[in-house]
């Protein structure tokens, strides 16, 4: 059996895969930019693209960028399609190729083989060394990587697209010359290799006014979070107290619409504002993060002479103020020293101390309550500390 390779240049559109294998053409690569390879006369044209699903231009996830894209510019994509058990709801992870010179990247497509199980998975692989790199959108958050190798799934009948797998990191991607006899990869029996080099600070994440660095995202369809390995650094813009922080990790969890920063999380104020948790629930685009208490990392907020710990703390990202959250059955804590009083401190009663008939203070204004939180805060029993 011969096996070859093609090539082809893609001018003036933007193209997104489903990875659907033809029958005819058990071997096929998908290039931008590259020059055309010898055709084969036994393969008809229309046997070499797949076929292309149409995108949903109304998910806002789709669309987010901090990129701004070439006009013109032939980039090449595809949509993981994810059906939630939870809700029904369909979400997509789009991953793209910003760049479109040979000199700075590739984009490769490989369906199965021959020899392969009919319902094998295709392979994709995105290469981008320029300013753009490769974007992948999940949710929120808008990540930019230099590679990505993507696995998805054989659509099953009558869905429109199909989840799978993303790998992405620091590396390169090139098409080989010749493929070794013996080769038993599917990229590189397909004439395709990639060279993952995850290094700190090489995936970039952005949420709002949030930006992230870390070093590996892999993304499973098993579960249907991407996790994106550390050590994971973060800062947030405000004129007036930028915020910065650090976290063993993020997970995003697609089908929850919801961004995780995991393992010895800390945030720190240029105010003076020091707050830690093991993990933290974060929104941007509501100003709020949830830090979330556990044995080993319990959730505790520091300024100057003021301490506060409780199960659950609301973060305030805009002003740098938390708020305090009884769970149940534990308990809150806290030592607030008056200016001009810090050797005469003494820990703040708890609801489970507090004498009958008191009430905790209200936050200032209703605007300010955070049972309007997205976050869904409930039971809020302490005043905000500034």
């Amino acid at each position: 059996m011969r096996r070859f390779r093609l090539k082809f240049r893609l001018r003036g559109v933007a193209v997104t895969l489903a990875l659907t294998a033809g029958a005819a053409l058990p071997v096929w690569v998908l290039a931008q930019d590259t020059s055309p390879a010898t055709p084969t006369p036994a393969v008809p044209p229309a046997q070499t693209q797949p076929s292309v699903p149409a995108a949903d231009p109304t998910s806002p996830d789709q669309t987010a960028s901090p990129e701004t894209d070439t006009p013109g510019a032939e980039n090449a994509s595809l949509d993981l399609v994810r059906k939630s058990d939870k809700d029904g709801k369909e979400r997509r992870i789009r991953i793209v190729r910003t760049g479109t010179s040979d000199d700075t990247g590739i984009f490769a497509v490989c369906s199965p083989q021959e020899d392969d199980p009919e319902d094998a998975p295709n392979l994709a692989v995105f290469s981008e060394t320029g300013p753009g790199g490769v974007r992948i959108t999940i949710d929120k958050n808008v990540i930019r990587v230099p590679l990505a190798v993507v696995t998805q799934q054989q659509p099953k009948d009558g869905q429109d697209g199909s989840d799978g797998r993303v790998d992405a990191s620091a590396g390169t991607a090139r098409f080989l010359e010749t493929v070794p006899t013996d080769a038993k990869d599917r990229l590189t029996r397909c004439g395709v290799e990639a060279s993952p080099k995850p290094a700190p600070d090489t995936v970039f994440v952005t949420q709002g006014k949030t930006e992230l660095q870390g070093q590996k995202l892999v993304y499973d369809e098993t579960d249907g979070i991407a996790r994106i390995n550390g050590p994971v650094t973060f800062k947030r813009a405000n004129e007036k107290d930028p915020l910065t922080g650090s976290s063993e990790r993020i997970e995003v969890n697609v089908d929850d619409e919801k961004t995780t920063l995991v393992g010895n999380v800390v945030l720190n104020s240029e105010g003076g504002r020091v707050s830690k948790a093991g993990r933290v629930e974060y929104d941007d685009a509501a100003n709020l993060a949830r830090l979330i208490g556990t044995p080993e990392q319990p959730a505790v907020s520091i300024k100057g002479g003021d301490t506060l710990r409780a199960g659950t703390i609301l973060y305030d990202l805009d002003k740098n103020e938390v708020y305090a959250v009884k769970s149940e059955g534990g308990t809150i804590t806290g030592e607030f020293v008056e200016e001009g009083d810090a050797t005469n401190s003494a820990p703040a009663a708890t609801p489970d101390t507090a004498t009958p008939g008191t009430r905790p203070l209200p936050p200032r204004n209703p605007s300010e309550d955070p049972n309007g939180s997205p976050l869904g805060p409930t039971n809020p029993t302490l005043p905000r500390t500034p």
